[in-house]
């Protein structure tokens, strides 16, 4: 019997283990309370998705504005070229041609034409 603890000594070995047990059950309760509940976690994770969602809404409703933006630039510079060739046309016609018909006139009643 003498390696057996004494009563007061088992009794201060019981209550160390009780304290730790304590101290590790708190440590626990602060640990699952900065846990994250399922509920909460599916509900933050579907906030997200909605916000994605809406972003890749918002990103293709710009990209489809761009290429309306891009379209009517190619449809404006389509309608100046137009334009362009239609001036060099009205540019024959109005200065080129009389000028070219003047010295036809010119030209001919230098010769003679007529006599």
């Amino acid at each position: 019997m003498p390696n057996d603890p004494t009563l007061g000594e088992v009794m201060r070995r019981l209550e160390d283990v009780r304290q730790d047990l304590k101290e590790d059950f708190r440590e626990l309760g602060t640990r699952l309370d900065s846990k994250v509940s399922m509920e909460r976690y599916q509900l933050e994770q579907q906030a997200r998705d909605t916000a994605a969602a809406q972003l890749a809404e918002r990103i293709k409703v710009i990209e489809e504005a761009r290429e309306q933006e891009a379209e009517r630039k190619r449809q404006d510079e389509q309608k100046a070229a137009d334009r362009r060739a239609a001036d060099r046309r009205l540019l024959f016609s109005a200065i080129v041609a009389p000028v070219l018909m003047l010295l036809l006139t010119v030209y001919i009643q230098a010769r003679g034409a007529g006599a």
